[in-house]
């Protein structure tokens, strides 16, 4: 969307949350935070009212279903959103399966699944009836195949790109965009906790960048960087052995 002026960004208090946060922060720009960590939410809602920006903020978890929907339709009818990107989330499994990461998986699927459809499905219908909106969807480059070195990230991103890729013409008779964002590997404190190699990493500020160029182009997909996208799907147009022996080496350890 061009020239939004309300924009809710969950996971806002760090990584690329963050920093569309201070992308779209000037005058006139009212924005809507939310992030678990109230002191950092704090630190980016002053610098982003330091750009001129209108800025409320929450805490409530993106997992607390009918809490969430209550803050944003409360947000929503005081000044409609224009533009909601759902980009709370949480990483992990790195090559584990099983029992000895169930909670983990659990919580994984809590946060990127539900708290996405908690997040983008209370706007839908005034977005709707506005006949205008853009919603916009945090998966992962690892949304494209199933990954070993982190299965369960996998799963959830892969649902994210399942309901961004129905949603897109469900609602474009409505007006309202859909985009769905597959990022590589951004230096966040999400890949910080990763003990595997992460080709073609790129900084925070760059990644969101990419990101608000290809929102205001209503982009359905924006994947990057390119080389991770290019090998993605090499990937997934191999034989299934060539595929699985190529992504099995993302459990090697870095060095």
């Amino acid at each position: 969307m061009k020239n939004p002026r309300t924009i809710l960004i969950t996971g806002a208090s760090s990584g690329i949350g963050r920093e569309l946060a201070l992308s779209y922060a000037a005058s006139g720009i009212l924005l809507l935070l939310t992030g678990r960590d109230e002191a950092r939410l704090a630190d980016i809602a002053a610098e982003c009212a330091s750009r001129g920006a209108t800025v409320k903020t929450s805490n409530i978890p993106v997992t607390a279903r009918a809490e969430v929907a209550a803050q944003i339709l409360e947000w929503d009818a005081a000044t409609p959103v224009d533009v909601v990107i759902a980009n709370a989330g949480i990483s992990g499994g790195h090559g584990k399966a099983g029992d000895d990461v169930e909670q983990l998986l659990r919580n994984i699927i809590a946060v990127n699944i539900d708290g996405m459809f908690n997040t983008v499905n209370p706007l839908i219908t005034p977005m709707r009836a506005r006949k205008s909106g853009q919603i916009v969807l945090m998966s992962s480059i690892a949304g494209f195949r199933g990954l070993p070195s982190a299965p369960a990230y996998s799963t959830a991103k892969n649902a994210v790109r399942a309901y961004g890729e129905a949603l897109r013409p469900l609602l474009a008779r409505d007006n309202v965009e859909v985009t769905v964002v597959f990022p590589g590997f951004v230096r966040t404190p999400l890949t910080d906790a990763n003990d595997f190699a992460m080709p073609f990493m790129m900084e925070t500020t760059k990644a969101a960048r990419i990101i608000h160029d290809g929102l205001q182009k209503n982009r359905a997909v924006i994947a990057f960087p390119w080389q991770m996208r290019a090998m993605i799907m090499i990937i997934t147009a191999l034989p299934r052995f060539l595929g699985d022996a190529i992504t099995a080496r993302a459990l090697k350890k870095k060095a």
